[in-house]
C-alpha cells in the first residue's frame, strides 16, 4: 500500500504538478484550502503534509498548528515563495518537519517526503512497542484458571503467531474482544496496527466503503478518496466483530478478499494487494446461520480455519473471585481511591448470580461497588441493585428463608451464603482447601462458617 500524502496549496497547477510527479510513489490528495485540508485530515489516514505557506488570506501556518494537534498527526513539510530563515526557523519551531522554497526541486521534495516517511515510520514503531511492552501487564489479557480458559488460552499460544484466519465464537461480554487482542499482540507484527471494525453498527453501503474504501465521486457524498479497514490494517490485524451481521454482498466481497488477498474501493476496478490477518467475533452460531441459509458456507469455511469458544461466566465460576480483585486493582487506581477488600457476603453474592452479561457485567459491578463505598471495604450495600433484585442462578436453588419477614431466598444472606459455600464445595468435589480458595476465604473462616450455617 503507497504512504498516504496531502498536498495543500491554492494554486490548482501546483497541486496538479506535483500530484503527476509524486503519485506514482505516494496515494495523493490536494485540497485548495486549509478548511479542505481539514476535512481530508480528520477523515483519512494521511501520513505526510506538504503545505504552502500562504493561500489567498489563510496561513499554513495555521494549517500546521491544527495537524499536528490530531491523534495521529502526519510529518508536515511547509513550501513558500516568500522562503527566508526567520520563517523556516518559526515553521520548525511549530513542529514542521522540513522547509522548502518555491519554484521547487520536484526531486528534492520526493527525497525529504521519503525521508521524512521513515523517519515517522521509526518513531511510530518505537512508540507501539513501548506502548505494547506497557500493556503487556495489563488488565487486557485473560484472568481465570479454569479448565475452559486455561483451554482458550492454550489455542491462543498455539494460532498467534499464524497468518491463520480466527473466528470466535460466544455470548455477549465474555471478552472476544480481549482475545483478538492477545492474538494481534503474539501475532509477531504488535507493531503494526489492529484496526477495529464493528460490523452491525453500520449500513451495508457504509460497511462496503469502510471495508474496503472508495474513490472520490463513488457514490453521493462521497466528495474525496477513501481509505478502508482493509488498507488501513495493511502489515497488521482486522478485528471484525459481529461478523453475523454483515449482508450477502458484502459477504461475497469478503469472500474474495479472503481467498485472494486484494481488495477493490468502491468506484474501482483497480485490485490492491493487502496483507491483512484477519479475525471475527460473534455472539451467534454461524454453523446454524448456514443451515437456516443466512451466511455463505464458503464464507464460513474460510473464517472457520479456527474457532475458539469463549465460556460464558456462569461456566467458570472458580474465576469469578480472580476477576472480580483484578476488576477492583484496575478501578481503584482508575478513580483514584485506595483498593478496599471485598467481603464474604459480597463475594458469595458475586459467586451466586448467574451473570447474563458475562464479564462485562461483571466488571460494571466491581466499577460500581469501587465507587460507591465510603468504607473500608466493599459490602452488599455497595454492589449494584441487579444484584440484590435478581434471583440465583438455577443451578444454586435457595433454602428456606429464617426471618420473621419470610423475605425471597434471594434478599436472604443467610440462604445466599449457605448456597454460594454449598455450590463452591460441590465445584471442588467436597475438598475444603479448594473450595474456600475459590470463595477468596481462608480455610479457617470457611470451616467457621460451615460450624456457623449449619452445613
Amino acid at each position: 500500500m503507497l504512504p498516504t500524502l496531502l498536498i495543500v496549496d491554492d494554486e490548482k497547477s501546483t497541486r496538479d504538478g506535483l500530484r503527476g510527479a509524486l503519485e506514482e510513489e505516494f496515494d495523493v490528495y490536494t485540497a485548495a484550502s486549509p478548511a479542505e485540508a481539514m476535512t481530508i485530515l480528520k477523515s483519512e489516514p494521511v501520513q505526510l503534509l506538504l503545505t504552502d505557506l500562504r493561500m489567498g488570506g489563510e496561513s499554513g501556518m495555521d494549517l500546521l498548528d491544527t495537524a499536528l494537534a490530531l491523534p495521529e498527526p502526519p510529518v508536515a513539510m511547509m513550501m513558500t515563495a516568500y522562503g527566508s530563515v526567520d520563517t523556516a526557523v518559526e515553521a520548525m519551531r511549530r513542529g514542521a518537519w522540513h522547509f522548502v522554497t518555491k519554484p521547487l526541486n520536484l526531486d528534492e521534495v520526493e527525497m525529504l517526503l521519503k525521508r521524512a516517511l521513515r523517519s515517522r515510520n521509526l518513531e511510530t514503531e518505537n512508540k507501539q512497542l513501548t506502548q505494547q511492552v506497557k500493556k503487556s501487564h495489563k488488565l487486557d489479557r485473560l484472568i481465570g484458571k479454569s479448565p475452559e480458559i486455561g483451554k482458550v488460552s492454550e489455542i491462543i499460544q498455539q494460532v498467534a503467531p499464524t497468518r491463520a484466519t480466527i473466528l470466535i465464537e460466544g455470548e455477549s461480554g465474555t471478552g472476544k474482544e480481549v482475545v483478538a487482542g492477545l492474538l494481534h499482540h503474539l501475532s509477531g507484527r504488535p507493531a503494526a496496527k489492529m484496526v477495529t471494525v464493528h460490523c452491525a453498527a453500520l449500513s451495508a453501503q457504509l460497511l462496503e466503503s469502510e471495508l474496503f474504501g472508495h474513490e472520490k465521486g463513488a457514490f453521493t457524498g462521497a466528495a474525496q478518496r477513501r481509505i478502508g479497514r482493509f488498507e488501513q490494517a495493511d502489515g497488521g490485524t482486522l478485528f471484525l466483530d459481529e461478523i453475523g451481521e454483515i449482508d450477502g454482498a458484502t459477504q461475497i466481497k469478503l469472500l474474495r478478499v479472503l481467498s485472494e488477498r486484494t481488495i477493490e474501493r468502491v468506484g474501482s476496478n483497480t485490485p490492491l494487494k493487502v496483507d491483512v490477518r484477519v479475525i471475527a467475533a460473534t455472539n451467534k452460531n454461524l454453523r446454524e446461520m448456514v443451515d437456516r441459509g443466512n451466511f455463505r458456507e464458503d464464507l464460513f469455511f474460510r473464517l472457520n480455519v479456527v474457532k475458539i469458544e469463549m465460556p460464558p461466566l456462569r461456566t467458570r465460576r472458580e474465576d469469578i473471585v480472580l476477576l472480580a480483585n483484578a476488576f477492583l486493582q484496575e478501578f481503584a487506581k482508575e478513580n483514584d481511591r485506595p483498593v478496599k477488600p471485598l467481603t464474604d457476603r459480597a463475594l458469595a453474592m458475586l459467586i451466586a448470580y448467574p451473570w447474563p452479561g458475562n464479564v462485562r457485567e461483571l466488571r460494571t459491578a466491581i466499577e460500581h461497588g469501587v465507587v460507591m463505598s465510603n468504607d473500608a471495604v466493599i459490602d452488599t450495600p455497595h454492589l449494584p441493585q441487579f444484584l440484590l433484585s435478581q434471583s440465583p442462578a438455577a443451578a444454586y436453588p435457595p433454602v428456606p428463608a429464617k426471618n420473621s419477614l419470610d423475605a425471597p431466598a434471594e434478599f436472604n444472606l443467610h440462604a445466599l451464603e449457605t448456597n454460594t459455600i454449598r455450590a463452591a464445595l460441590a465445584t471442588a468435589g467436597g475438598n475444603r482447601t479448594q473450595a474456600a480458595e475459590l470463595l477468596g476465604l481462608s480455610r479457617r473462616t470457611l470451616q467457621r462458617k460451615l460450624k456457623e450455617l449449619g452445613i
